[in-house]
């Protein structure tokens, strides 16, 4: 019971306790909070005239311990390779000298005897058997080739957080509070938010490139965007997941921010004119990904998830010479594959991993990383960001993308740097106020050297 409060001295006796008594119990008991909690310039906290967000950490009635009620996790991010930036692009094979940019070699009835010739699918007579003593470039079966190239361009994007707090805020917190230093606790959580930042932008659905924002090629570019294809899109313009690119007058077509990828940009042709008969048509390159759609997404065109979507999106990208790493999903998408599994009476194996800057890694045997669940092997990490593509079904999931991280990763100019500033710093004209501020900062962006190699399964639902 606290005792009789004459003087100032027995209010913060009562209030904040001397070594060895009672604490503030007296502000507990009572549920209310004044004297020195309320700032000495009158504002509502110490945090206000800076960020009024931080108002909560300085306050006499809760315990010293932030708890996060957040899920802040990182996957996304994690488990992607991460390369030091060496360069503002990079060379890509589009085409063989014959036999086409498909995942097999083109047989068909081509003649190549002239320059003009389509070689994708030259005749089975002429792909390299030549006459007795033939003369060098006279037959047309014996004619100079050559591979096609292109090249890719990436312009690093800067990612950055600024926050701020008083010099006030700190020192009262640390003395009232017993929450300790305030600079470190939010430090902590603007790292993990930069993170987690980082990791929306790499799950940034496609259709928000449609939405008008003109400031969405700032961000790193989505992996949502890398994995797609020329038919996908078209199917997203047809089923109206890409609204703001039919336009209401003139020539129709997809906004440039949809299609564009590294300098290049996939082709979708719209034929037809607005409001009649209007359709668009994906022209097939180098740049498609293998993306599994079903038919369309318009209603009631989502598929129940089987196995056989994933069984057969990792052959189609074996046969193209890929090898899948990772299956990154949500987490219900996990639930509805371990539900499958279970029902056939078999179950997912389960993995060590630990990211690394080279990506995912299996590490068997060492209690370090965590634990995930494996299909055929590949690990399967799931993901609170993962988005739906579709007709907005009642019981969709979330996509699947599955993985070539030896051919996608994260090009790394600057690395996460944290910088700060101000009173504390003794250089208050630096931030221009009695306070202090810091930021988080990654000059960074992503890139890919195997389109083929990349899979994603949308348009799926639960049974």
């Amino acid at each position: 019971m606290s005792a009789y409060i004459n003087t100032l001295k027995d209010l913060e006796a009562a209030t904040y306790g001397y070594a060895g008594a009672q604490g503030n119990a007296l502000l507990k008991s009572s549920g209310v909070v004044g004297g020195f909690g309320t700032p000495h310039d009158a504002a509502s906290n110490p945090f206000s005239a800076s960020a009024a967000g931080l108002g909560d950490l300085y306050n006499v009635l809760y315990g010293q311990k932030v708890w996060s009620m957040l899920n802040q996790e990182v996957n996304a991010l994690s488990m992607l390779a991460k390369r030091p930036y060496t360069s503002s692009g990079w060379r890509v094979l589009k085409s063989r000298p014959i036999g086409g940019s498909g995942s097999a070699f083109g047989i068909g009835s081509t003649d190549p005897g002239t320059d003009t010739a389509d070689l994708s699918g030259i005749r089975p007579d002429r792909i390299g058997g030549v006459a007795e003593n033939a003369t060098l470039g006279g037959d047309s079966s014996f004619r100079a080739l050559s591979p096609e190239y292109t090249k890719l361009y990436v312009s690093p994007k800067t990612v950055a957080h600024l926050f701020e707090f008083s010099e006030l805020g700190m020192e009262l917190a640390a003395i009232d509070d017993g929450v300790g230093d305030i600079r470190a606790i939010v430090r902590e959580d603007m790292g993990k938010h930069h993170a987690e930042v980082q990791q929306k932008m790499l799950l940034m659905p496609l259709e928000q490139y449609d939405a008008g924002f003109g400031d969405i090629e700032r961000n790193y570019t989505s992996l949502m965007k890398i994995v797609s294809s020329a038919a996908e899109i078209a199917a997203m313009y047809n089923d109206n997941l890409l609204d703001t690119s039919k336009e209401d007058s003139g020539t129709p077509a997809v906004v440039d921010d949809v299609v564009r990828l590294f300098g290049t940009s996939r082709t979708v042709n719209i034929t037809g004119s607005h409001g009649s008969n209007e359709a668009a048509v994906g022209v097939a390159s180098f740049l498609d990904a293998e993306v599994d759609f079903g038919a369309g997404y318009a209603s009631g065109n989502a598929r129940v998830l089987t196995l056989s979507l994933l069984n057969d999106m990792i052959r189609r990208i074996r046969q193209n010479g890929g090898n899948p790493k990772v299956i990154l999903t949500g987490y219900d998408t996990v639930q509805a594959i371990a539900d499958l599994l279970q029902s056939q009476e078999r179950f997912m194996d389960r993995k060590e991993i630990v990211p690394t800057h080279n990506g995912v890694r299996g590490v068997k045997g060492q209690e370090v990383g965590f634990r995930v669940a494996t299909y055929y092997d590949i690990p399967i990490i799931p993901t609170k960001d993962m988005p739906s593509t579709g007709a907005n079904t009642t019981n969709e999931l979330s996509d699947i993308l599955l993985l070539d991280t030896d051919h996608l990763w994260l090009s790394v100019m600057k690395p996460t740097q944290y910088f700060e500033d101000g009173i504390t710093s003794g250089n208050p004209f630096g931030v221009g106020k009695l306070g202090n501020q810091g930021m988080y900062r990654t000059m960074g962006e992503t890139g890919c050297s195997f389109f083929k190699a990349q899979g994603k399964i949308t348009n799926i639902k639960s049974a």
